[in-house]
């Protein structure tokens, strides 16, 4: 029987047990969360994969994180397939397979997921990579860092610098560490300091009149990590 908190909360049980995660209670949240996805709920199975991630309201378990992650990504939840991916890339709570990892990153990443386009393309982006193309992870940072990701506007910004992928383009550049170091990214900021260096008068004026454009235009969002991005 769920706990009597639940009789004082409003709107729907998934909506409960959000509430209840979000305060901290997570022993009412974890109960919640688990008759959801006994019953088959592929966004509660997701966030109770987070619980057992984390080791929040149970003991952490990378294993019952990633099958629940895949129950729900196979029923198409998006940040379940992110994380699937993720830990397929990292060979957390499940033997690593890259390839795999890409598979499942694509799913999320088409689905519009920042944190899958982001670490698809850094996956994409890896040498080591099977299905390495540098063309394809400059693609994917665009998308991301278009939708707002700080990191990826980054990163982004550093492939038009060096021209991995993409042309090199200083404008360019200079938008996105732009976006990138205004929102606190110091890698971004040293990157851009080097771009104006090399900046025509013109070039300025084109990539001031950018990152107005797209300031006005990108979301202005804050994202959490609901597992570490893969490394790259």
């Amino acid at each position: 029987m769920l706990s009597a908190k639940v009789d004082a909360e409003r709107g729907s049980p998934l909506e409960q047990a959000i509430a209840a995660y979000n305060r901290e209670d997570f022993e009412l949240a974890f109960e919640l969360f688990q008759s959801l996805a006994n019953a088959g709920h592929a966004e509660a199975k997701t966030w109770l994969g987070v619980m057992y991630a984390h080791g929040e309201g149970c003991a952490a378990s990378p294993q019952m994180a990633f099958a629940l992650y895949l129950a729900a990504a196979e029923a198409g939840n998006a940040l379940a397939q992110t994380n699937v991916g993720a830990m397929l890339a990292m060979g957390q709570g499940v033997e690593r397979d890259e390839r795999q990892a890409v598979v499942w990153l694509t799913r999320a990443a088409e689905q519009g997921d920042l944190y899958a386009q982001y670490n698809l393309a850094t996956l994409l982006s890896k040498p080591t990579a099977q299905d390495n193309s540098a063309t394809a992870a400059a693609g994917w940072y665009r998308k991301a860092a278009e939708g707002g990701h700080y990191p990826s506007q980054a990163r982004l910004g550093f492939l038009y610098a060096n021209g991995v992928g993409v042309e090199k383009d200083r404008v360019e550049a200079y938008v996105w560490l732009s976006l990138a170091a205004q929102h606190g990214v110091g890698t971004a900021l040293s990157a851009l300091e080097g771009v104006v260096g090399q900046m025509s008068a013109d070039e300025k004026r084109a990539g001031a009149a950018g990152v107005a454009r797209w300031r006005a235009a990108t979301p202005d969002v804050s994202i959490h990590a609901r597992l570490t991005p893969v490394p790259g």
